[in-house]
């Protein structure tokens, strides 16, 4: 196994003494026992002494040596490469990045950014964006908020463990939490965009998320002492990513708004930015419905004439539409807001009688009128609300005068209940409009943004809340870095000296701890039913907090008041008040006077408070202030642990807010507040990527090709629960990473190699290290899947051969399947044409038969007749003129193939009547023009027929009595010359 390397405090010295994780000293030395003589002791003692003292020379002797290259320190992008690690050497490399208008620096595992206090539009642009976004290696790249916004994205799309991140990004108010948390989300927001999944969906998405800023910082951001834009309510946002890492929704958790701050302002401080934006921004149409005149001045807008850059209207409007608030809840929201600035002018003066109510200043009247008009109240039922309160006996109701401060303080109650009711309808609002179902979410990315830790001259309930905030947050990021880190490397087997770190326990102890705390005795004296007592509270805290050493007060003050050791110093709280606030008591009228309101959104804030103020009274256990911020503030760390968080703090270089200027005092305090040294200590000297062995194998096993990657994921595999076997396997995956990186290196016992160790369960590395293994398993990836395309191209070149050839012997089968039923038809056909054709045959023989045998007897008879003259008359009249041969011998009742047949020169003589019967007779037999006479010739020598059963030539089908012609072919041919078909037997025949 490899060893750990050493803390980087002393780098290069020999360190004699650790600090445990209580913070108290110990030896590296073994102590004497004590029995030893006292000289061997006081000699132990005085050799520490000197060697201390060594130590502490050398350490001087190092820094100077470091601080010589002042021209280099700017280049120092990660403090823990500074040596020695001190916070002189630490600050003095933050003021020459600073200097050098480099805001950004690495220190181990958090970000450190320092607040420039001017805008630098080209730090933040969208080709910066992209740059970091499809960087390789974005850890390469100067630091940025990027990089750390691009690790947790990249965490979530699959490294070894995907979990959700969460992003917490804090300090001192006015370091820039609020410009770095819009900074992530507009990364996130335009990260999700570069894909061309879902686009709409996207982009509609991506405008509510952006849209959601501008609207929550009008209405919970304010201008304080320390800060011209400062959160005054804690957010955590949830970005809704899919499987495929596309943002499909977002929602939006917050935490104690401070609703004081309508109706009281410190000196040099403003109230929430949505009231100077509607004096400011509003239009004459606007100023008429809001009644707002111009030149009127409001008590709860003080110093209204200081410009900032938040007052901006027009921008908040748009974001309304953009969340998609129409424009009849954009007004009753702005009436509602102008009603609560009429409200705070309305004063009282002390009545003419005791038994009497208040009376209203001279022009209270007015504004109170305009106050009921803009809330839609009644105006009589709102000044009784105010200057008259019931008390409740029993069953019966009496009603009581309030004094002149009773009635400023249930004004003050008016207004903030209103206020923190409408605040809380806008955060819903916005969540439904941009909050995705269950279903189309996988992973989320939290970016917490909380106010930061104040200390003003005169500090009440708000401010402790707020610091013990970021006193949980400060305790998150120890439990977390400094303190677990260092556990787990002794729980693991690792060479490790406890470097010491401050744990702010004993303070969080103080203020909730158990039994006795700051918060359970402040909630134990509002459940009193009793007038709080600042002097008599004090008292108590004194008597039951006396051996905590996180509490003091100052005996010397006439003001009652206790002073809390916070991480980032001593905060003095005045306890005159804290009771009030604590207890945030409504009076029973004013819910009931708001449920009459006629304004819808109004009465629709406090429709359900009916129903809590009634079963509020059945009980007697009062829910106090510090007992919900408790509460919402357990859950949310309870988020935080199950993320993976991502640190962020922000520095405040000076205390007025002025561009470039950087003050040592300020800034020093803020680094050993945050722990911001023993975090490069920590992470120089440690390994900041802590993977188990079961899935360092499940991610890396392919890169020794190990069996046990493949029973990973049995839970009855025999050698998965011995972690032995595990620890051999990720050794030999080490051994292949590191061999291919040193040739000579090797993971063995004596090697003491700095970028590795195994511990008995698991695997620890530094960032170079987990990078070679990624580039290595990115390797081995790609040479599998090249080997898998090659198995399956091969494959489907296989199947495609097989398909063709199956396809091929399909098509010859198909084709001769054709082919025997073609000539199965025709083997069919012919047989039916020769037994038609030999039964035709047949019946023609024995017809031709008995025609030559007719015709023989007819000539025989014919013989002794004498053959009549040709017809003069038919000479004459004939309308062709016949040749001039001997007188023709009449031949009568002969078939026409006999008559042909006769004698090679015969001369015709037609007894039939009529032109066409001629025509038809010469187109038969083929009588040709010549010399204007018609010569009859025979087929005999035209065609070389000399068959009774000659096929006729021409269109013209002529049939005699009983001539066997009637059965010959009808159809003749367009080529005379040609013999075919039964004439071409015959004449082979003949």
């Amino acid at each position: 196994m490899a060893n750990v390397k050493q803390p980087l405090l002393f780098r290069n010295k020999d360190v004699s003494t650790v600090n445990s994780s209580d913070g108290t000293f110990r030896s590296l030395e073994k102590s004497g026992r004590p029995n030893r003589q006292k000289e061997k002791v006081h000699g132990l003692k005085d050799r520490s002494q000197g060697l201390r003292k060594s130590l502490n020379d050398s350490l001087e002797e190092d820094i100077r040596d470091f601080l010589i290259n002042e021209a280099e320190l700017h280049t120092y992008d990660d403090l823990t490469k500074v040596n020695p690690v001190t916070p002189s050497t630490v600050l003095k490399c933050l003021q020459a990045r600073y200097s050098a208008k480099v805001f950004y620096t690495h220190a181990g595992c958090t970000l450190v950014a320092l607040n420039p206090f001017q805008p630098i539009p080209h730090l933040y642009s969208l080709d910066v964006m992209r740059e970091y976004h499809t960087a390789p290696q974005p850890q390469e790249f100067k630091p940025h908020i990027f990089i750390v916004a691009e690790e947790a994205y990249r965490n979530v799309q699959g490294q070894v463990e995907p979990i959700n991140q969460s992003l917490v990004v804090s300090g001192e108010s006015g370091a820039g939490k609020t410009w770095t948390s819009r900074c992530l989300m507009k990364y996130y927001a335009t990260v999700a965009a570069s894909s061309q999944k879902c686009q709409d969906t996207v982009e509609k998405i991506e405008r509510r998320v952006l849209d959601s800023n501008p609207v929550m910082e009008a209405f919970g951001n304010a201008c304080t002492l320390r800060n011209s834009n400062s959160s005054r309510f804690g957010k955590y946002i949830q970005l809704q990513l899919n499987s495929s890492q596309l943002l499909v929704g977002a929602s939006v958790q917050t935490y104690l708004l401070e609703k004081t701050r309508v109706a009281f302002q410190a000196p040099t401080e403003r109230n929430f930015h949505i009231f100077y934006q509607m004096m400011k921004g509003a239009t004459e149409k606007q100023r008429l419905e809001w009644m707002l005149p111009l030149e009127q001045d409001f008590a709860w807008l003080p110093h209204a004439e200081k410009p900032l850059e938040e007052d901006c209207l027009q921008e908040t409007v748009e974001a309304m539409i953009n969340l998609g608030i129409d424009e009849g809840k954009r007004t009753q929201v702005f009436r509602i807001l102008a009603g609560l600035l009429q409200l705070g002018n309305v004063d009282f003066s002390p009545a003419s009688e005791e038994a009497q109510p208040c009376e209203l200043d001279g022009h209270s009247k007015g504004f109170l009128g305009k106050a009921a008009d803009l809330l839609q109240v009644s105006l009589d039922e709102l000044q009784s609300c105010l200057t008259v309160r019931t008390l409740r006996a029993g069953k019966q109701s009496v009603l009581k005068p309030c004094s002149q401060s009773e009635c400023g303080v249930r004004r003050d109650c008016l207004a903030k209940v209103i206020y923190a009711q409408l605040f809380d309808w806008l955060v819903t609002f916005i969540n439904n409009s941009m909050c995705a179902d269950n279903s189309m979410w996988c992973n989320f990315i939290g970016l917490l943004d909380v106010y930061g830790f104040e200390c003003f001259l005169l500090n009440n309930l708000e401010q402790l809340c707020i610091n013990y905030a970021n006193e949980k947050l400060q305790q998150h990021f120890v439990a977390h870095y400094l303190k677990a880190q260092q556990e787990e490397y002794v729980t693991e087997g690792l060479q490790w000296s406890f470097i010491r770190y401050q744990d702010n326990q004993g303070c969080l102890d103080l203020i909730e701890g158990s039994p006795s705390s700051i918060f359970s005795l402040l909630n134990e004296e509002c459940r009193l039913n009793r007038a709080s007592d600042a002097t008599q509270f004090r008292v108590r805290l004194q008597k039951e907090l006396l051996d905590n050493s996180s509490i003091s007060w100052d005996k010397l003050s006439k003001e009652p008041h206790f002073t809390v050791a916070h991480y980032a110093g001593n905060v003095s709280y005045q306890i005159e008040g804290m009771m009030e606030k604590n207890k945030d008591p409504v009076p029973p009228e004013i819910i009931s006077l708001l449920q009459k309101s006629q304004d819808s959104l109004l009465h629709s804030l406090f429709a359900e408070d009916d129903r809590e103020s009634e079963g509020s009274r059945k009980h007697s256990k009062v829910v106090t202030v510090v007992s919900k911020f408790k509460n919402s503030l357990e859950s949310l760390m309870k988020i935080l642990h199950s993320t993976t968080p991502h640190y962020t703090r922000c520095i405040k270089p000076n205390p007025d807010c002025r561009p470039l200027t950087f003050k040592k005092e300020e800034v020093i305090v803020q680094l050993e507040a945050c722990g911001i040294v023993e975090t490069i200590n920590i992470s120089a000297a440690g390994f900041p990527i802590r993977i188990p062995y079961g899935s360092f194998l499940q991610r890396y096993g392919m890169i020794a090709n190990t069996k046990l990657t493949a029973q990973i994921n049995r839970a009855d595999s025999p050698g998965m629960s011995d972690q032995a076997v595990l620890g051999s396997a990720v050794e030999d995956v080490l051994n292949v990473v590191l061999k291919r990186s040193a040739t000579h290196s090797t993971l063995s016992p004596e090697d003491n190699n700095n970028m590795v160790h195994c511990g008995r369960t698991k695997v620890f590395l530094t960032h170079s290290l987990l990078e070679m293994l990624e580039e290595h398993r990115s390797r081995v990836r790609s040479q599998k899947a090249f080997c898998i395309q090659c198995c399956w191209r091969r494959h489907q070149t296989r199947q495609c051969k097989l398909r063709t050839q199956a396809a091929t012997r399909l098509q010859a089968g198909v084709r001769t399947w054709l082919v025997r039923r073609e000539i199965k038809k025709w083997h069919k056909a012919a047989s039916i044409i020769q037994t038609k054709w030999r039964r035709w045959r047949a019946w023609m023989d024995a017809l031709a038969e008995a025609e030559l045998d007719d015709a023989e007897d007819f000539m025989e008879n014919e013989a002794s007749c004498v053959s009549p003259k040709l017809d003069a008359l038919l000479k004459e009249r004939g309308s062709v003129q016949l040749s001039s041969i001997q007188e023709p011998v009449m031949v009568r009742g002969w078939p026409i193939g006999l008559v042909m047949a006769s004698a090679p020169s015969v001369t015709v003589s037609l007894t039939a009547t009529g032109f066409q019967r001629i025509v038809s007779m010469m187109a038969c037999l083929k009588i040709p023009f010549r010399q204007g006479e018609y010569k009859v010739k025979t087929n005999q020598f035209d065609q070389g027929v000399a068959s009774i059963r000659a096929q006729p030539r021409g269109s013209i089908k002529m049939h005699l009595q009983r001539s066997p012609l009637l059965y010959a072919d009808m159809h003749p041919v367009h080529k005379t010359d040609l013999v075919t078909g039964f004439n071409q037997i015959l004449l082979e025949r003949t």
